[in-house]
């Protein structure tokens, strides 16, 4: 039986392209003898499944995207107007694939915001165990428009960074995302956790950035994130990330206290 909850899945075009650039870059996808990708919970259409096969295949051509679903109508929907590379199948977090194969990543957007609190490790446990060695998980939430993101990405045995995308330029306070961050953290924005504290000194930082505005909201972020790095916060990777609105820090940083 497919393990989870039949969700809204309201699904929107191009909702996904900062999570999805996010995956296009793993080193898993480019390295893998079997680039299988599992789109855990896409929704009442499958628009974002087969955008994320699009994407992904300018970077590996030979990329197999799976669009799994626990809602039988929803599968049949998408399996009529399959496309190469692009498979749809009646599942949950079990993540079933063609063959059983092991996927190399998961995406699982927007879905655990609509479970409680409590059922996320057992979740991120359940697709882990479908994974492929070295392989990903990323699981987090968007707002409506994908203009607000933020994702947990996981190996096969532990979560390791937490990511916030936003865009950045009608910005007017990066804590926006607090509305969107993934089940196991939004209802730790309080007091005494660190996502709490992380989301403070973003809002300060940010705030400290604005004269770089005059450059161009784009330097503002990076000051921003340099803003963050000098406060003590452990941020990773460059200039190359940061220019897409990105920030990202290990999941030690900010897991639930």
């Amino acid at each position: 039986m497919p393990i989870g909850n039949v969700t809204r899945g309201t699904t929107g075009y191009n909702r996904l392209r900062r999570v999805d650039r996010w995956i296009a870059a793993l080193p898993v996808l480019r390295r893998t003898d079997d680039p299988l990708v599992a789109d855990v919970g896409y929704g009442a259409r499958p628009t974002t499944t087969l955008e994320l096969r699009d994407r992904l295949a300018r970077v590996r051509p030979d990329v197999e995207v799976t669009g799994i679903e626990i809602e039988p109508s929803r599968v049949a929907l998408a399996n009529a107007g399959t496309r190469d590379g692009v498979t749809f199948r009646l599942g949950g977090f079990e993540t079933p694939t063609p063959g059983g194969r092991l996927p190399a990543v998961i995406r699982a957007f927007n879905v655990l915001r609509q479970y409680d609190e409590s059922a996320v490790v057992d979740s991120w446990r359940i697709m882990q165990d479908r994974l492929q060695p070295g392989g990903a998980l990323v699981e987090g939430t968007c707002n409506e428009v994908g203009r607000v993101a933020a994702w947990v990405t996981l190996d096969e045995h532990a979560p390791h960074t937490f990511t916030v995308s936003l865009r950045v330029a009608d910005l007017e306070l990066p804590s926006i995302v607090a509305e969107r961050l993934p089940k196991a953290l939004i209802h730790r924005n309080v007091p005494g956790e660190r996502v709490h504290a992380f989301l403070l000194d973003l809002d300060r930082a940010w705030a400290v950035a604005a004269p770089l505005g005059t450059y161009g909201p784009r330097q503002r972020w990076i000051a921003t994130v340099h803003g963050m790095r000098d406060r003590g916060w452990p941020v990773l990777h460059g200039g190359t990330r940061w220019r897409l609105g990105e920030l990202s820090v290990p999941w030690s940083a900010v897991a639930p206290a």
